[in-house]
């Protein structure tokens, strides 16, 4: 049986970021969204740098907050980072806070841009929340069946029946990635919001991170 071992830089990372989601939970300001093992299983496979990781993370739970500071329960907002992109999602009561969410985000240090998909709606209920939890498992679950690219590489992201799909992947991931999430029961549609790559830099990234692009 191979191992995979953590490199320096990557460990470094991982403690950082287990630092700072013991930090926010002791807090009571940022949510723990992965400890331990899971941390450190997603980050061996991420195309993303370590360092890069860790930011995505820091960059979704001070936008978060900033949003819950201003808004409190008026709007509903997911907050997507990936590679310092920032994807909005949810509802907002009118276009004049649409905007105001987007320019929060962007005055977040270190976010390179804001892809602002709110819609301007009522806050959906839990049970279209749950629906769109049960979509996104099914999507991530035939990318692992399809088999013909690395699922690990894709983040799926899903709202009112809209599948986003964010990652570093090449224009071949991307168009085996959005066929099997449009076929997906339940999808009504899908938004590319990837960071492309070549062919090659996709082998690179993956031959540092000890993965397979299949």
């Amino acid at each position: 049986m191979s191992t995979t071992t953590l490199s320096s830089s990557r460990r470094t990372a991982l403690s950082a970021l287990l630092a700072i989601g013991s930090a926010a939970a002791l807090q009571g300001c940022f949510p723990v969204v992965a400890t331990g093992v899971g941390v450190g299983a997603v980050m061996i496979a991420d195309r993303r740098t370590s360092g890069a990781f860790v930011e995505d993370e820091g960059i979704e739970w001070r936008t978060a907050n900033r949003i819950r500071e201003r808004f409190g329960d008026s709007v509903h907002v997911n907050v997507t980072a990936y590679n310092r992109n920032v994807l909005l999602t949810g509802e907002a009561p009118n276009e004049q806070v649409r905007a105001e969410l987007e320019q929060i985000a962007r005055g977040v240090t270190n976010v390179r841009a804001v892809i602002n998909e709110v819609r301007v709606a009522g806050i959906s209920p839990l049970s279209a929340r749950s629906n769109d939890a049960l979509i996104t498992s099914k999507v991530k679950a035939r990318f692992v069946d399809a088999k013909t690219f690395g699922a690990h590489h894709v983040k799926v992201v899903t709202e009112a029946g809209t599948v986003f799909l964010m990652g570093l992947v090449t224009r071949r991931e991307a168009d085996l990635a959005t066929e099997v999430a449009r076929t997906t029961a339940g999808v009504a549609k899908v938004v590319r919001v990837f960071e492309y790559i070549s062919e090659e830099e996709a082998r690179r990234l993956d031959a540092r991170a000890g993965t397979s692009g299949k």
